[in-house]
């Protein structure tokens, strides 16, 4: 059975993992959000930030804690999880722990690394790079399932448009399905950011669109949603401009499903 079906599917969490109380209450109010609106639902979150835009940056708390922290969460309330991974060796141990191994957006053409999550038996979710067109991401996907892995997702997270800003086309929804042949999700929080253009060159953002883009995304046939969401975001290390405050969670998936339900009957 696939990760990504049935559709919609959320994955949500913070952006790297803190401490555990806060991974928990996340975890636990997705969960609860999962069971109001009837939705697969999968806790994601980082266990090192390896591609910050400043060298001071928080990262995380690295593989070792970090999958520890994850196991804890999987033990406690059997939420399916998903981190991302960086490097060819941290596929096989990610994989001990988790149910989904994610490519980061900027190593999306890393040809070792995406054989390695391939070589896996777990799902696969793979940012497109904010560079890359929706075609030429077919070849990302056939290096993972020629690895042997075929429950492989497409994420879209925008285009660069200049240097700080991203721009997201809803054609590619429809364009990447068909031509990955994958379930296609929409990144609403990451496609917020303006990269380089925060405090002392980190992250910005503008979260405040959240719900347009997002809309937008159910309608034009997204197979699901990919959102980082925390208790309190402007105390998070990284990605404090974009993440949706844990208490507005629940309205804003009620309405983007309400799109969503809406856009696939007038479809069908």
């Amino acid at each position: 059975m696939s990760l990504w079906a049935p559709a919609p599917v959320l994955v949500a969490g913070p952006c790297a993992l803190e401490d555990h109380s806060t991974n928990l209450t996340i975890a636990e109010h997705l969960l609860e959000v999962a069971q109001r609106h009837t939705l697969s639902v999968v806790f994601k979150a980082s266990f090192d930030k390896a591609n910050r835009s400043n060298a001071e940056s928080a990262r995380g708390p690295g593989i070792d804690r970090g999958l520890g922290l994850l196991d804890r969460i999987k033990r406690e309330l059997g939420i399916p999880l998903l981190t991302d991974v960086h490097e060819a060796w941290q596929a096989e141990p990610a994989a001990v722990v988790v149910d989904a191994l994610q490519v980061p957006a900027f190593l999306c053409r890393q040809t070792d690394l995406l054989r390695a999550v391939g070589a896996t038996d777990r799902a696969v979710n793979i940012k497109k790079g904010q560079w890359m067109s929706a075609e030429s991401m077919s070849g990302a996907v056939a290096k993972v399932r020629n690895a042997g892995e075929v429950d492989v997702a497409v994420t879209e997270r925008g285009s660069f448009f200049g240097y700080g800003d991203l721009v997201v086309d809803m054609r590619n929804f429809r364009r990447l399905r068909e031509t990955t042949g994958a379930p296609v999700l929409f990144d609403a929080t990451h496609s917020l950011q303006r990269p380089g253009l925060g405090s002392e060159g980190s992250s910005g953002g503008n979260r405040e669109y959240c719900a347009d883009l997002i809309a937008a995304a159910a309608a034009a046939g997204a197979d699901g949603f990919y959102l980082e969401t925390h208790p309190s975001p402007e105390t998070a290390p990284s990605d404090s401009a974009t993440m949706i405050p844990l208490d507005e969670l629940d309205e804003l998936i009620e309405r983007t499903l309400d799109v969503w339900h809406n856009a696939r009957a007038t479809r069908q």
